[in-house]
């Protein structure tokens, strides 16, 4: 399932130092200090590295973190702010500032957490969606797009509820910190790892009633993620809201298709077809939309859902589930098929995708409060009068990483 999945472009950054000579008054501050530049460094390599694994980015991630909470958190165990909090400037981009980035800057390290966290969890879709790709996926690597993704929604949902509100200098508009972007980042992610769950019921045969609840589900998703985008300037968010939506009506071409298959099973003859013919319009609109989609200009990559096997079969599916019905109610039921769609009221009961609950590393062991106490911060780092020239923030150089056979999202 190559180029099923939108992706946004990784967040950039530009490089940092963490050289506080002076202020560092101790060889064990001034490892501390080397530490979190090496560290961070690595980190950074790893978004851009197709052989990281979660359990490398994981380590990655969290040696970099336990590190930086050595200049959030009070080793003490204290409410108060910790001294070296606003030492640091950080450059960030936006996630939906396409071809000319803007940045954000702020003096804190908490921004500095918010933002290379959100970089890890984009990362965890990401590699999800390259697994995704994968010739002939095997279950076990079906498993791990789904924990990922469920992995990135829960570090978003920490991001927005935990951390964002710390910041001194609140989220813009339009930015990415801001709740109405986070928000349809942790949709999204539950939205795709349900999809995962449908390719999954399909594959083993699970009875319609449970397929057609699970796609009416994520159709929901898709829906309530493209509405929460709808006030953001079209310019940043037009391609992304596209991608919203024609999944939207590809699943609930899904839940149509197998509820008419449902009401057949029932001997709703009548009210099959008309479920299936108005399974018939979403998908109809899925493809129009996926047009819309490739035509709109915008950050992120391109995704191809229409070229895939997965969109294709459904249209087949939907048509000659629609013949089967039109056959046996000229054959047996004879029912009038009703001027209105069913009105779909399923929840399903199995599958649903919850976040993972993401949590920060412990301090680290260096971080002691007898180290903390050789930081003095009165008297000024010594390249203070250089006045180093402001570092360029350069866009990820992400992998382009060719489509792989499409084997229609099948586990072997």
């Amino acid at each position: 399932m190559a180029h099923w999945f939108h992706r946004n472009p990784l967040k950039a950054t530009a490089p940092v130092s963490f050289n506080y000579y002076g202020v560092a008054g101790s060889p064990a501050a001034n490892k501390i200090c080397n530490d979190l530049r090496t560290t961070r460094a690595r980190l950074l390599d790893m978004f851009t590295d197709i052989t990281c694994t979660p359990e490398v980015m994981k380590n990655a991630t969290d040696a970099y973190f336990s590190l930086l909470q050595s200049f959030i958190v009070s080793p003490d165990g204290s409410t108060q702010d910790n001294k070296m909090r606003f030492i640091q400037n950080f450059k960030w981009t936006d996630t939906l500032q396409g071809n000319a980035p803007r940045h954000v800057a702020q003096q804190d390290m908490v921004f500095e957490l918010v933002s290379m966290a959100f970089n890890v969890a984009l990362w965890y879709t990401k590699f999800a969606s390259r697994l995704a790709g994968k010739e002939n996926i095997t279950e076990p690597e079906a498993k791990d797009v789904h924990r990922s993704l469920k992995v990135a929604a829960g570090i978003f949902m920490n991001l927005k509820e935990m951390h964002i509100p710390r910041l001194i200098t609140p989220a813009e508009k339009g930015r990415d910190l801001e709740p109405r972007v986070m928000d349809t980042y942790i949709i999204q992610c539950q939205a795709e790892a349900q999809e995962v769950t449908i390719a999954r019921a399909i594959e083993l045969k699970h009875k319609a009633t449970l397929i057609a609840a699970l796609a009416y589900e994520t159709a929901n998703f898709y829906q309530k993620a493209d509405h929460t985008l709808n006030t953001l300037e079209p310019e940043c968010s037009s391609k992304w809201r596209k991608y919203l939506q024609l999944k939207q009506h590809f699943y609930m071409a899904y839940a149509y298709c197998y509820h008419g298959q449902t009401l057949l099973a029932g001997d709703k003859c009548g009210e099959a077809i008309r479920s299936l013919q108005e399974a018939e319009k979403c998908y109809a609109r899925a493809e129009s939309l996926c047009k819309e989609y490739r035509q709109t200009k915008g950050p992120g990559s391109t995704a191809k859902p229409s070229e895939q096997l997965f969109f294709i079969k459904l249209g087949g599916l939907i048509k000659n589930t629609l013949e089967k019905c039109q056959r046996e109610n000229g054959f047996i039921y004879f029912h009038k098929v009703p001027a209105e769609p069913p009105t779909l009221e399923l929840k399903a009961s199995y599958g649903l995708a919850e976040p993972v609950p993401f949590e920060l590393p412990s301090l680290s062991e260096q971080c002691t409060p007898e180290v903390y106490a050789t930081f003095d911060l009165t008297r000024g780092a010594k390249n203070d009068k250089a006045k180093p020239k402001e570092e360029e923030v350069k866009p990820v150089k992400e992998p382009d990483l060719k489509p792989q056979k499409d084997t229609g999202c099948s586990i072997s």
